[in-house]
């Protein structure tokens, strides 16, 4: 399996911090915020190799992060050098499956810039079990919030039937984190969906065109995501993050 870290955004919301440095990269306690991500994932032991990837202004940041790594780490520079010219979630990630050829793999593609304090091993393992394309899900009870987000419609079986990328009327309060995972069937179709229309920018976007395609499952969240959006929110997870605390 390969693992796509999204990583190729500009934070603008966290100027003056990184203005110069990529979000990915600043400290949650002892940590850098992906090495949090990825030192979980690799405890599952299904990962061959970690793929970051990122703008041009800041590909050079990850490659020298990536040299303290134990393990296999390529990271993508998509060119891009402002906010105004990057390419979207979705056009990055077909940009990185064709530039490295990834045409036999199942991903695992997640944002690079998300703090958990739980495992996603065991979203792995579901995957794993339900054996198609998987993403999580979990409840906001915040109608404002819910105007921001993926909404998911979801069935008895954990079958997603239905996926919205910032609605105007959320059709439940199902929402979907930017963590997916895709067989490598359904990966083959990122270029298809774009050709077809689907939304680049937000990254369940081609999850809202797969699961009228293919079967998509979603496993409930079985813990918190802490989404580190502007300068106050980053110092509230500074003081209140403890780690990973729930498996």
């Amino acid at each position: 399996m390969k693992c796509l870290i999204l990583a190729a955004g500009y934070a603008t919301r966290l100027y003056p911090l990184t203005e110069n440095f990529p979000k990915p990269l600043l400290t949650v306690g002892e940590k850098t915020i992906l090495d949090w991500l990825l030192d979980d994932i690799d405890a599952s032991g299904e990962v061959d190799e970690y793929i970051v990837i990122s703008n041009h202004k800041f590909a050079h940041h990850f490659e020298e992060w990536a040299k303290t790594k134990p393990y296999k780490i390529t990271v993508v520079d998509d060119g891009t050098s402002t906010n105004e010219t990057r390419l979207g979630a979705v056009c990055d990630i077909e940009f990185t499956i064709e530039k490295l050829q990834l045409d036999d793999d199942d991903m695992l593609v997640i944002a690079g810039d998300n703090v958990l304090d739980f495992s996603l091993t065991k979203f792995i393992s579901y995957c794993k079990e339900k054996n198609t394309s998987c993403v999580m899900r979990y409840y906001e009870p915040s109608e404002k919030k819910l105007l921001k987000c993926g909404v998911l419609t979801v069935d008895e079986n954990d079958l997603v039937t239905n996926m919205t990328e910032k609605s105007p009327i959320p059709a439940t309060h199902w929402c979907c984190p930017p963590f997916y995972y895709y067989t490598k069937e359904d990966a083959k179709r990122v270029k298809d969906a774009i050709a077809e229309g689907c939304g680049t920018d937000a990254p369940g976007s081609f999850i809202a065109w797969l699961c009228k395609r293919s079967l998509v499952h979603a496993m409930e969240m079985p813990g918190n995501r802490y989404d580190i959006g502007n300068l106050e929110s980053y110092e509230t997870v500074k003081r209140e993050y403890k780690g990973i605390t729930k498996c």
